[in-house]
């Protein structure tokens, strides 16, 4: 008896999501006959009917999704738009049943427990909220597609039931709705790819590149669909996977990847603070939720518990108030909980069918479910940290202000050049994730002549590496003892002896020892050819430096310590 009740405790609860495909570029207003798409830290992350009929993919990287479709027109997600616009669907789902929790914008959950009973069973329900989606979108914005898909999945636990609405259209384009009956979760799931462990769903997909990397090593092991990995010993994928393989295997067998409970009522697990005077400022209030969401999260760390589900309340001086549950796929951090007030707070002033008279003076954070704090396993040699998420998310937000180029990252390259060892791209991108230690100094700082995995580079120069390469080559003039310029021949023989380097501004130094020339003689064979000669040049101020000559041309390219 003991162990049946801790198995039914093990069961998850019913769940229902719904969700409107693509809603990032619903809510941008893109236009569903011209090919384009929402795009977000340098991946696909919604688009229209006609960039999908182009072959463009959601997950898809930045570049890849333009080669597909080079018309694509590319737009950055805002979540604060997406989290706007949603507010009249959310709004109407919350006249269904009060226990609305928002997963994402264009995602809500509802436990169908009560639901399902006052409305007729799941199916009814499931039927009953999609109706009540698709009309709101209809009423409340003129240009969303007559098309637009809203799928609703209800299953045993969160994983589950959004598999069932991910799959209701896939299988059938006649229906949008799947209802995956009582206990019948496992069997749903066996039949379903290993690689939905990478979905939004799962923790699993927090990092999609991790993800991905996790589900290709499953399928080099054979492991074709998720009943294989849960026919799999749960201690044999702990002992090569350690969490994510214990994470595995409770999706695949029907469970959700923790036991999460309802919080206990008290006022240790709620924070709130008043605001005087009140702010009309969004970001004033942001900054006092982050005080409270720091204090939630380091009062649950002492008890050893993640928040999974927080209620966020906000009330105005004239007594409006406004209350909503936010669900978190994996778990909040402060950051994840400020997002939701600011969105929150920032859907309710543009409802107008609650829009607050008055400016906001109490601000509320309320666990509503937690989970057992099980930390994030990091890898043998260093991982992602929370800090880390945080400079991501720090580092998407601003390249939305600026664009998708105005944020780049450094990474080690390859050339003949020193000033090809340093590739800038953008933040997103795929190599955008080098040892820091390239980016962190000059350019080439540290670079030695075995950095490249490239094939050999012939006339690329040997160690020692210079401290400091120029972005931007300096002009200037080398001359021998006469006063006239020094020259290279064809062959490689200096026409005389270097002995004084004068810049642009007139500033002359006399050189005090030289070596080179080495010659660069690259595309030779076509009309694109460049010939070049390098020296190193020690300068009477005990300075060293790496110059070149091009034709009757020289420049400082590069500073040596």
């Amino acid at each position: 008896m003991r162990d049946n009740r801790a198995h039914l405790a093990d069961i998850p609860p019913r769940m229902l999501v719904v969700e409107v495909e693509h809603w990032s570029a619903i809510a941008a207003g893109l236009d569903p006959a011209t090919p384009a798409a929402v795009v977000s830290a340098g991946r696909i992350t919604a688009l229209t009917p006609a960039a999908a009929a182009a072959g463009v993919r959601t997950g898809m990287r930045r570049r890849q999704a333009q080669s597909e479709c080079p018309a694509l027109e590319l737009v950055e997600r805002d979540p604060d738009l997406d989290a706007r616009r949603f507010v009249p669907v959310v709004t109407a789902l919350e006249d269904l049943t009060p226990r609305v929790e928002v997963l994402a914008p264009g995602c809500c959950v509802v436990a169908t427990r009560g639901p399902s009973r006052y409305y007729g069973g799941d199916e009814a329900l499931a039927e009953l909220v999609r109706q009540t989606v698709a009309g709101v979108l209809v009423d409340a914005q003129t240009d969303v597609p007559a098309n637009t898909t809203i799928r609703v999945g209800i299953a045993d636990g969160l994983f589950a039931a959004g598999l069932a609405a991910r799959l209701a259209s896939a299988r059938d384009p006649s229906t949008q709705v799947m209802v995956v009956p009582a206990g019948a979760s496992a069997a749903f799931l066996s039949r379903l790819s290993q690689r939905t462990l990478a979905g939004a769903f799962s923790p699993l997909g927090d990092d999609p590149d991790a993800a991905a990397d996790f589900t290709d090593v499953l399928r080099r092991l054979g492991l074709r669909t998720l009943g294989d990995v849960a026919a799999l010993p749960v201690t044999d994928l702990i002992g090569r996977f350690g969490t994510q393989g214990e994470w595995a295997h409770r999706l695949a067998s029907g469970r959700d990847f923790r036991l999460s409970q309802p919080a206990a009522a008290g006022p240790e697990l709620s924070v709130e603070t008043e605001i005087d005077p009140p702010a009309d400022r969004l970001d004033t209030v942001a900054f006092m939720a982050k005080s409270l969401a720091d204090q939630l999260d380091a009062q649950l760390t002492r008890l050893g518990q993640a928040l999974v589900c927080v209620e966020i309340s906000a009330e105005t001086e004239h007594g409006e108030t406004s209350s909503r549950r936010w669900r978190h796929g994996f778990r909040f951090s402060p950051p994840d909980v400020v997002d939701r007030v600011r969105w929150q707070l920032d859907g309710w002033r543009s409802d107008n069918r609650s829009r607050p008279s008055g400016r906001i003076s109490l601000i509320g954070l309320a666990v509503a479910e937690t989970a057992p704090d099980e930390g994030r396993q990091l890898g043998f040699w260093g991982g992602q940290s929370e800090a880390d998420e945080r400079a991501e998310r720090a580092m998407g937000r601003v390249q939305a202000l600026v664009g998708f180029d105005g944020v780049t990252v450094g990474r080690l390259g390859s050339g003949r050049r020193f000033a090809d060892l340093e590739q800038r791209l953008p933040f997103g991108t795929t190599g955008q994730a080098e040892t820091a230690s390239n980016t962190a100094g000059p350019r080439g700082a540290g670079a030695s002549s075995t950095a490249s995995t490239a094939p050999p580079w012939p006339g690329r120069l040997g160690v020692p590496a210079p401290a400091e390469v120029l972005a931007e080559p300096e002009p200037l003039a080398v001359l021998d003892a006469n006063g006239e310029p020094v020259g290279v021949s064809g062959r490689a023989q200096v026409s005389a002896p270097p002995a004084v380097l004068r810049r642009a501004d007139g500033r002359a130094s006399a050189i005090t020892a030289w070596a080179g020339p080495w010659p660069l003689d690259e595309r030779w064979w076509s009309s694109r050819s460049r010939r070049q000669a390098r020296f190193q040049l020690v300068l009477d101020d005990g300075t060293a430096h790496l110059c070149a000559v091009e034709g009757s041309r020289w420049q400082r390219e590069a500073t040596y310590d």
